[in-house]
């Protein structure tokens, strides 16, 4: 049988917006638990913020950093890597860098604010100014400041956001679009999950990929999987543009984590149904 891999987002999919609690989700948490799928984590968030839930959630499976730009791997997970695949090792991961360096994202800002542009990333920002903006406790408002791949911005309200995206462009840099615009290099979260697939067809044969998430930035790993959900967000509604964008996409009928529970566990019935 097909080994099933599922793939999630963090914020506004499995943890809650406001309160960054997984509890809706505990059911289904079980279930994948139960049927030892791999659950990979795929986020914005840091390397040390993921590997905090990473321990809440008892999750021992691979992960991806800074959307896309590090894809960190637990020492002796799997017996053989593919040939293409190059790894070092940071904080105890057999770790994929497919991010720019962080200081080529920090230069790219400065020279954004010379242009004129009215914007401020997190490393700009105290401890104190991060728990504000993000909700973050401190020590995890610590956590997101140490950045690999990712500069989340604060753009004021005078900036002409058209203008700035096309400036980002002409730097030859990318960005996502969300609770903040992130500069990034040339990484996404799509590149990152072919990857991580790539490695379990290497170990494990053939395999099914589910991904769950919210927003604009998970449209490239919506379309590098095989059963794509889009989650509810905090307003009831679904992302339009990821509707439009992704031709087989499942809304979910529940909200972040409680959309990813009830999507989770019919996802998994009906595939467990079609294997037998």
């Amino acid at each position: 049988m097909k080994k099933i891999i599922i793939f999630t987002d963090l914020d506004g999919t499995l943890l809650e917006e406001d309160t960054y609690s997984f509890e809706p989700a505990r059911e289904a948490l079980e279930v994948i638990r139960e049927k030892q799928i791999p659950l990979v984590i795929v986020s914005s968030k840091t390397a040390g913020e993921i590997i905090y839930y990473r321990k809440l959630l008892d999750n021992g499976h691979p992960f991806v950093s800074e959307n896309g730009g590090g894809i960190f791997i637990p020492a002796g997970y799997v017996r053989e890597m593919p040939f293409w695949i190059r790894t070092s090792k940071k904080y105890g991961y057999d770790m994929i860098s497919l991010g720019a360096p962080y200081k080529d994202l920090i230069d790219a800002l400065h020279k954004l604010r010379l242009m004129g542009f009215n914007i401020k990333g997190f490393s700009d920002m105290n401890i104190d100014e991060i728990m504000h903006v993000t909700g973050l406790s401190r020590d995890q408002a610590k956590m997101s400041k140490e950045r690999d791949y990712d500069e989340p911005i604060i753009v004021d309200d005078t900036v002409n956001l058209n203008s700035l995206k096309q400036a980002i462009r002409d730097m030859g840099l990318h960005y996502t679009s969300g609770r903040f615009i992130h500069l990034i290099g040339d990484n996404d979260k799509g590149r990152a999950v072919r990857m991580i697939r790539d490695i379990y067809k290497v170990n494990y044969g053939e395999v099914i990929t589910v991904a769950l998430g919210d927003n604009l930035n998970d449209i490239p790993m919506f379309m590098n999987v095989d059963h794509p959900v889009v989650v509810k967000k905090k307003n009831g509604s679904h992302d339009i543009e990821i509707l439009e964008a992704v031709p087989n996409i499942k809304p979910s009928n529940g909200m972040g984590p409680e959309g990813f529970n009830q999507s989770v566990i019919k996802i998994i019935g009906d595939l467990s149904e079609n294997r037998e």
